[in-house]
């Protein structure tokens, strides 16, 4: 009884925040239906054995991977929900099964698709009936809340100990400290990856996180490097290697978001709905060349007559991956870049990892405006990375509202510009672009 009342509290708090225009209720109902009940979740779960559900977590790609598995699902007449608005600590699992259930706590759906922070996996996994595990990357994000991603590896590898043996688990085949958690479980375990004519750094870069053997840490040798600490690694010491690795080297597909991060994420999605929901791979292929992205993650939003492309930039790595991503997108032609960081609680309060992303690649852009809660840190760091040119390039605007107008009135008829946000950052300007917060 207290659970219909809960949802019933729930949906009321949803239908206000849509009502007013000052959400979509992704956080607080759950958040108080954990308060009054905190075995919420696992009735829930528990009410609803025949849902598969499929959690997914890393450091990099959750919504765009999550998208586009909940996509190929219903092309395939799946029916499929998702915490879509991102909110993936427990509150937010909690929000969305009260979105989605009846008064009784039903929910009519064949899959429910949950991206997961990094530190909440190990809890979400005592709370609900998994199907499916999907694990991304690890990459340093959040040092002041997370630590080392070794801490996560950690804690992941105690967590999946106590899975059940009938649930999938997929993992990036390319990052050592996510391939090695296949190795102690007994779980349905495939590894993803890419193909090596993707593979094209030189050397190892200075933002890797775990160039080190997970079982016997001594370093370990790169023949093939992606980005980051991500590649064809081995461990002369105690032969830890890739076995099995996935990458759809041998099919024909126009992935349908740029970047090589969002191969992985692609690569990732396809293995997935292949094998766990045993979907033929060639329809799966088919289906992903439809798919549309989410906002912050390659949508192209129309602004004042202008294409902004929003592209969410959290970490070190993740920049990185922007940036590359921003110069191979304009190709020839040099584009504008509003680079904004904030260091609220969603972002990680310490933003040394600044110095971790390498800015100065962006001096082949035309504009470069800074915003954000930390406009001057993010200045000084530009400052060191462009030079001479820095003067000549950069605009300073503190205000976000501001410094979006700036950057699109700098912006030319039929050109794009690029928006690198950290996460908050990225909601606010979702707002100003669009008109609508998240709850």
């Amino acid at each position: 009884m207290i659970n219909a009342l809960l949802i019933l509290l729930g949906k009321s708090l949803i239908k206000f925040g849509n009502t007013l225009n000052i959400g979509s209720g992704s956080t607080w109902p759950g958040h108080i239906a954990l308060k009054l009940n905190k075995n919420f979740i696992k009735q829930i779960s528990s009410k609803n054995k025949n849902l598969k559900i499929v959690l997914i977590a890393g450091t990099n790609g959750k919504t765009t991977t999550s998208k586009l598995i909940k996509h190929i699902l219903e092309k395939n007449s799946l029916k499929v929900f998702h915490n879509e608005a991102g909110a993936n600590l427990l509150n937010g699992i909690a929000s969305s099964f009260i979105k989605n259930s009846n008064l009784s706590g039903k929910l009519p759906y064949d899959v429910a698709i949950f991206e997961i922070d990094e530190n909440t996996l190990p809890l979400i996994l005592r709370e609900i009936n998994h199907y499916s595990i999907l694990l991304l990357n690890l990459f340093r994000d959040q040092l002041d809340r997370y630590g080392e991603v070794n801490t996560i590896a950690k804690n992941w590898q105690q967590a999946l100990k106590k899975v059940d043996k009938n649930t999938f688990l997929f993992l990036n085949g390319d990052d050592p400290q996510i391939y090695s958690l296949g190795q102690e479980n007994d779980l349905k375990t495939y590894y993803f990856g890419i193909s090596d004519k993707y593979m094209d750094q030189k050397e190892i870069p200075h933002d890797v996180d775990s160039v080190y053997c997970p079982n016997c840490s001594h370093k370990l040798n790169y023949s093939k490097m992606s980005y980051s600490h991500l590649g064809k690694f081995k461990c002369y010491n105690c032969g830890f290697k890739q076995e099995k690795v996935e990458t759809f080297a041998d099919q024909k597909i126009n992935y349908p978001l740029f970047g090589k991060y969002n191969i992985y994420n692609t690569n990732a999605a396809i293995l997935l709905t292949s094998k766990a929901f045993n979907i033929p791979t060639e329809k799966v292929i088919e289906f992903t060349e439809e798919f549309k992205p989410a906002f912050g993650r390659q949508e192209i939003v129309k602004y004042k007559g202008k294409n902004i492309i929003v592209l969410l930039s959290k970490n070190p790595t993740g920049f990185n991956q922007s940036i590359e991503a921003t110069i191979n997108y304009s190709k020839d032609e040099k584009p504008n870049a509003l680079v904004v960081l904030n260091d609220r609680i969603p972002d990680g309060r310490d933003v040394s990892w600044i110095w971790d992303v390498d800015f100065n690649d962006l001096s082949l852009a035309k504009k470069i405006i800074i915003s954000g809660d930390r406009t001057f840190d993010l200045a000084i760091r530009f400052k060191y990375a462009l030079n001479d040119s820095f003067e000549q390039k950069t605009i300073i605007e503190e205000d976000l509202e501001k410094a979006i107008n700036t950057a699109v009135s700098q912006t030319e008829e039929n050109k794009t510009l690029f928006i690198l946000p950290t996460y908050s950052a990225m909601l606010e300007t979702r707002k100003i672009l669009g008109g609508k917060k998240i709850l």
